[in-house]
C-alpha cells in the first residue's frame, strides 16, 4: 500500500472529466473515459438491461431475426391503387400517415395540411373548410402506414386513390409491402402543401405515371432492389437523403422497358422527364425495400432487434421484433443541421417521416461513409460521416454484406439495431433527415442529423423483460 501512494499514479477515470483534471493538476496521469450510466441513469431501465444481457434465448432469437433480415430479397413487382392493395382504405374514409399513432388535434402542421390535401384529392370535400369539418365530425380515420406494411416519407400520407409501389420479399412467401410515389421537390403533399397544383400533380401521378410504371413492369418483369442500393452505395449515395445514383440506375432499367410498351410517345416523354427531374424518385423504393427486409425479421419471440423507427412530427416511435406491433414512443429529438436561407430552428417541425426505416435497415445515416458529399446537405465533415458509420457498429447485431462501404475498406454496413446495446452503450441510432417547416405547405427548409430518443429503447427493454422474464 505504501508503494501505491509513493509512485506516480496513472488513473483511469470513468465519470466527470473534472476528476481527471484534478489528478493531472496534482502531477498524476489520468485517462478520462467518455462514460455514461446505462439507460440514461434510469434505474428500472438499467435493471431490465441487466436481466436481458447474456440471455441464451435472446441471443438465439436475435440471430434468427438477423438471418431473416439478411436473407430477404425485395423485388419491385407491381403498381397498384392503394384501395386495391390495402383493402381497409376502400372500406372507409381512412388515411395513413407516417410515424406512430397520433390524434388529429396533436398532429404537426405538415401532417394536418397533407391530410386535408388527401381529402381534397379523394373528393370527399370541396374545400379545406369542408375537409376539416369532416375530420372534426369524426368521419375520417387515421392510422400509421406501418400498421398496413406501408411506408411514406415526411407526412407519409396514403389514401385510397393514390398509386403504390408493391414490393415482394421472394425469400419469405412473397410477403408484400407498399410505398407511395415520390412527388419531387417544391410544393408537395408530403410537406403539407394542398393547393390545386399539388392535387393536379397527384392526379397525374395516379393516372399517367402509375399506368406507365405498371406497363413498364409488365415489360421488364420484377426488378431487384438490393443490387441497385448496393451499387448506389459505391457511387456516392446512402439511399436516404441522397438517391441521385440509385435513381439513375433505376432509370437505366425503366427506359428500355418503357420504350417497348405501347404507351403513347408523349406520355413516355412526360414520365421520363418527371423522373429525371427528381433525384429522390428512388427514395420511396429504398424505403419499401428496407421495410421488406425488416418485416421478415418481425415477430421473433425474445428478440431485441429493432424492426421499425418512425416519426410523426411530434413523437418518435420504435418497434422490436420480440414485442410485435407495440409502439414505444417519446418526443422526437430536434434535428441538428443546415437551414436554407431565411429559416432557422424556430421555423422547424420536429423530426418527421417513415424514412428512418432506411437507418433501421442499416443504410441512410448508418451508411454515410459511402456518401461524403451528403455533409454539404446535412452538415458536418466527411470525417463525421465516416465516424457516424463506424459508431453504429457498437449498437448492431452485425453487418449486411450486401451493402458495403468503400471508405471503410468495403466493410459491410452496420445492421440489426439491438435495443440492449443502445441502452448499454448510450449510443443512439443516427438518422439523417430533411427538415420540414412547422407550418403546412411551406416545404423543406433544411436537412441535418438527429437521433432516436433513448427512452424508447429503455421502455422497449422493460417490456421485453416483463413479458419474458417476470
Amino acid at each position: 500500500m505504501k508503494a501505491l501512494f509513493t509512485q506516480k499514479l496513472t488513473v483511469l477515470n470513468a465519470g466527470l472529466t473534472s476528476f481527471a483534471t484534478n489528478i493531472e493538476r496534482a502531477g498524476g496521469e489520468a485517462i478520462s473515459m467518455n462514460w455514461q450510466p446505462p439507460a440514461g441513469g434510469d434505474i428500472e431501465g438499467g435493471l431490465a438491461l441487466a436481466t436481458l444481457l447474456n440471455q441464451p434465448k435472446i441471443e438465439i432469437a436475435n440471430q434468427e431475426a438477423m438471418n431473416r433480415y439478411l436473407s430477404a430479397h425485395p423485388m419491385l413487382v407491381d403498381v397498384m391503387i392503394a384501395g386495391e392493395a390495402i383493402p381497409a382504405l376502400a372500406e372507409k374514409k381512412l388515411i395513413l400517415h407516417a410515424g406512430p399513432p397520433i390524434a388529429w388535434k396533436d398532429m404537426c402542421g405538415p401532417v394536418q395540411g397533407a391530410i386535408l390535401g388527401a381529402i381534397l384529392f379523394e373528393k370527399w370535400a370541396d374545400n379545406l373548410e369542408q375537409a376539416e369539418a369532416l375530420i372534426v365530425q369524426g368521419e375520417v380515420d387515421f392510422e400509421p402506414c406501418h400498421h398496413y406494411d406501408a411506408v411514406g416519407p415526411m407526412a407519409g400520407i396514403i389514401s385510397r386513390s393514390m398509386p403504390l409501389w408493391v414490393v415482394e420479399n421472394t425469400a419469405n412467401n412473397n410477403q408484400r409491402v407498399f410505398s407511395n410515389f415520390n412527388e419531387g421537390l417544391g410544393k408537395v403533399l408530403r410537406f403539407g402543401a394542398n393547393s390545386d397544383v399539388v392535387i393536379e400533380r397527384l392526379e397525374w401521378m395516379g393516372s399517367e405515371l402509375a399506368s406507365a410504371m405498371k406497363a413498364m413492369l409488365i415489360e421488364s418483369g420484377p426488378i431487384e432492389l438490393k443490387p441497385i442500393m448496393a451499387q448506389a452505395l459505391h457511387m456516392g449515395d446512402e439511399v436516404h437523403n441522397r438517391n441521385a445514383a440509385a435513381t439513375g440506375l433505376l432509370l437505366k432499367q425503366l427506359v428500355p422497358a418503357l420504350l417497348n410498351t405501347s404507351l403513347p410517345h408523349d406520355q413516355i416523354q412526360r414520365v421520363i422527364g418527371f423522373i429525371t427531374a427528381n433525384d429522390h424518385f428512388f427514395l420511396n423504393l429504398s424505403m419499401a425495400a428496407c421495410k421488406s427486409m425488416l418485416k421478415a425479421a418481425e415477430d421473433v419471440p425474445y428478440s431485441t432487434m429493432v424492426t421499425v423507427m418512425a416519426r410523426n412530427g411530434v413523437n418518435f416511435g420504435i418497434r422490436l421484433s420480440g414485442t410485435g406491433n407495440t409502439w414505444f414512443q417519446a418526443p422526437a429529438n430536434p434535428v441538428n443541421g443546415l437551414f436554407f436561407p431565411g429559416y432557422g430552428v424556430d421555423d422547424a417541425a420536429a423530426d418527421l417521416g417513415d424514412s428512418a426505416i432506411t437507418e433501421t435497415a442499416g443504410v441512410g445515416g448508418f451508411a454515410m461513409a459511402s456518401s461524403p458529399a451528403i455533409v454539404k446537405f446535412v452538415g458536418g465533415t466527411p470525417a463525421d460521416a465516416t465516424n457516424n458509420s463506424r459508431s453504429m457498429q457498437a449498437i448492431t447485431l452485425g453487418g449486411n454484406p450486401a451493402f458495403t462501404l468503400p471508405a471503410l475498406n468495403f466493410a459491410p454496413t452496420a445492421a440489426g439495431i439491438d435495443a440492449r446495446k443502445v441502452v448499454d452503450h448510450s449510443i443512439l441510432p443516427i438518422i439523417n433527415t430533411g427538415i420540414a417547416h412547422k407550418k403546412a405547405g411551406v416545404g423543406q427548409i433544411g436537412a441535418g442529423i438527429t437521433t432516436a430518443p433513448m427512452s424508447c429503447f429503455v421502455d422497449a427493454l422493460r417490456s421485453i423483460a416483463t413479458q419474458y422474464y417476470r
